[in-house]
């Protein structure tokens, strides 16, 4: 019914809309520049010197549309988990360690809104698939301008540059009873522009005690007040619940992977979330050399979770605000760009801690306000040099500042501040011929404990816990050749990390942190795009192959766990090479192909390193028809499959985890079909 009337209201404001051509999105013959906004330099990537990773709409289309998790891990150096559906990590050059659940290490904006909180935690999953039009990602220490971190950063982008107004209606139905519904409703013009959107998505899931349901409604406006100022404003909702089915031991993910730990249905194992977030932002252009980009927010995260040993219930307000100043100037040949501007946030949580009687809350054990003030302030230079060398250099200072006020059973107040995050970054670049840029940089790293490893689920307060440091070094290349149809990208880097936090498990399953001495990581990443036709004017008018290539090799270097000493040994969680490659066609007719294998490493599963996952191979496909139906409305009807092959493997490993339940399997072979109908207005 509800699908029903959507598509009604879909149906009733198209008959505002006027005629209007349409065009392929895969008519390139030659791969396209990026433009990208990471350090605040809006420059095409293959001139920036760093290694930062774009993914477009047409990359995250190639898959069923209901997840970021596919696109992300076609490229090199990032590794986004799923332990059940819903149920998101995102490793970033081994972030992953310190991540139970969630995403941690990695701060995140959403439409330059700070996305994680004052606490260093970031709900990734109150995002919907439609909530997202392109993502960067910062590999590696990015603290001289977005705050503490040694893992990177992710900048998200929810509308793309170009304004059309119109509609969308999009519907997938997949196996384990997916469904995923998309309306999105653009109003105004381009210079008043609105965006409404809501999604539903819902699954079975593939293990037992794996359903999800999440809804999420958005809307977005942008006001071009005069030619020197906008303001953009964001507000998301999301309601969003799924199951956790718990990690299994070897023997039972050999037996069954399908299976749920045992007490996980009788204890509803389950995260019930409601989140609320606003931010607006204000660009202001003083004149062509100066402008300011301020950004000011507020957020609600409500979340309960039955868990196999309490029951969490937690309030997590907070708010903060981003101001950017940029000043660019030339002296004779010599260009010159300062940025500098600062950032704040602070939250007010409360977590009580119940015990978990059949999936509803029963005794107090614990009850504590977490008050957090995390702040940092920036300032960053760029030259560009006659003869095509650049200079990038900046630093932040970083404080987070913690209050644990314990009101039950007993009232302890604890106040820890981590002040000394000095993050700097410097990088040099040169062209040696015009489309053969190399680089190198170095960069400081600093990430202090997040609140919820202060007060992990054992419910100890862990204020020994020491902020993570550690310097980056890294090298790289970035080339396009034939016209532009191939584009090589390769960078190394060495990092060396002190008081490296990691997790840990107790008897009863609840985690834990310890700061784990100091670790080595090294890495090598490439990634290649290759145009395959130098004319579009054929049948296939588009025909793109790429490969990405990961090469890890991380090991413990001074760690001893008691009496044992673990130096040398493998970080677990990391696979030391992951390879995928893909191949996308499309065609004059409308008809089009996507093609993409994956294979990972063994990946070891406890410090010590003796427990090791398998390696494994996924294949997967989408094929599908775009198409014109009428003058003013295109469809796109597709169809797909991932894990062709069957495979058994987990994505999502519990490391470290108490008795072996190390294993959190992934679905088999499962299959997927929608459309897409996308309806354009036309100039008046």
């Amino acid at each position: 019914m509800k699908h029903s009337l959507l598509f009604l209201l879909i149906t009733v404001l198209t008959n505002q809309l006027t005629a209007q051509e349409t065009t392929s999105p895969d008519s390139a013959t030659a791969l396209q520049p990026v433009t990208i906004k990471a350090y605040e330099q809006n420059r095409q990537l293959k001139e920036v010197s760093g290694a930062i990773n774009y993914i477009s709409k047409t990359q995250l289309e190639r898959f069923n549309n209901t997840s970021l998790l596919p696109a992300l891990n076609s490229t090199p150096g990032v590794h986004m988990e799923e332990r059940s559906p819903g149920s998101y990590r995102l490793n970033v050059r081994g972030s992953t360690l310190r991540s139970p659940f969630g995403v941690r290490n990695i701060k995140v904006y959403w439409n330059d809104i700070p996305f994680t909180d004052p606490g260093g935690n970031t709900y990734l999953n109150m995002l919907s698939y439609y909530n997202v039009h392109s993502l960067e990602v910062i590999k590696g220490p990015a603290g001289s301008l977005y705050g503490a971190g040694t893992g990177g950063a992710l900048l998200i982008t929810s509308q793309p540059e170009a304004w059309s107004a119109g509609a969308d209606l999009s519907y997938l139905y997949g196996s384990y009873n997916l469904h995923n519904i998309n309306a999105q409703v653009r109003l105004g013009s381009d210079d008043r522009r609105n965006v409404f959107s809501f999604t539903h998505q819902s699954s079975n899931g593939y293990r037992v005690h794996t359903n999800m349901d999440r809804k999420v409604a958005t809307w977005e406006t942008q006001l071009k007040v005069s030619d020197k100022q906008q303001i953009q404003a964001s507000v998301l909702y999301s309601d969003f619940w799924y199951q956790t089915p718990g990690g299994l031991t070897k023997a039972e993910y050999t037996l069954d992977p399908r299976a749920a730990r045992p007490n996980a249905e009788a204890l509803n194992a389950t995260i019930y979330t409601k989140n609320f977030l606003a931010g607006i932002t204000n660009t202001y252009r003083f004149n062509d050399r100066f402008s300011n980009h301020t950004t000011v927010y507020g957020a609600f995260s409500l979340i309960d979770n039955p868990t196999f040993r309490n029951y969490e219930k937690r309030t997590e307000p907070h708010l903060g605000g981003r101001t950017v100043f940029n000043w660019n100037t030339a002296i004779e040949a010599t260009k010159l760009n300062i940025t500098w501007g600062g950032e704040i946030q602070r939250g007010f949580f409360n977590t009580k801690t119940y015990q978990n009687k059949a999936g509803s809350p029963d005794s107090l054990q614990t009850d504590d306000d977490l008050g957090s003030i995390t702040s940092l302030v920036f300032l960053q230079a760029g030259l560009r040099f006659p003869g095509d060398w650049n200079i990038d250099a900046g630093a932040s200072l970083n404080r987070l500042s913690v209050n644990i006020g314990r009101l039950y059973p007993q009232k302890v107040r604890v106040k820890k501040i981590y002040n000394n995050g000095f993050a700097p970054r410097i990088a040099v670049s040169k062209k040696i011929i015009p489309e053969l840029l190399l680089y190198a940089s170095v960069a400081r790293g600093f990430s202090p404990p997040t609140t919820q490893e202060i007060l992990p689920s054992t419910s100890v307060i862990s204020t020994g816990l020491k902020a993570e440091e550690g310097v980056n070094y890294e090298a790289g290349i970035k080339s396009s050749w034939l016209k532009q149809r191939l584009y090589v990208e390769i960078n190394a880097f060495y990092y060396r990390l002190q008081n490296a936090i990691v997790q840990r498990r107790d008897a009863s399953n609840a985690d834990y942190f310890v700061n784990a001495g100091s670790t080595k990581q090294k890495g090598l990443e490439s990634q290649v795009y290759y145009q395959l036709l130098p004319s579009r004017n054929r049948f296939i008018t588009n025909a793109r192959l790429w490969i990405s290539h990961t090469w890890s090799r991380f090991r413990y270097d001074d760690f001893k766990q008691g009496t044992t000493d673990l130096s040398g040994k493998q970080l677990p969680s990391v696979a030391p090479q992951i390879v995928t490659a893909g191949l996308d066609v499309s065609t004059r007719p409308g008809l089009y192909g996507n093609i993409t294998w994956y294979y990972s490493d063994p990946i070891a599963l406890n410090d010590a390193n003796t427990d090791i996952a398998s390696s494994y191979q996924l294949m997967g496909a989408r094929i599908g028809w775009r198409t014109p139906l009428t003058k003013r409305i295109a469809a796109d009807l597709f169809a797909g499959a991932d894990n062709m092959f069957d495979v058994r493997y987990s994505l999502g490993n519990d490391i470290n985890a108490a008795a072996g339940r190390y294993y959190n399997p992934a679905a088999g072979a499962n299959y997927f079909g929608g459309i897409t109908l996308k309806f354009i207005a036309g100039s008046k």
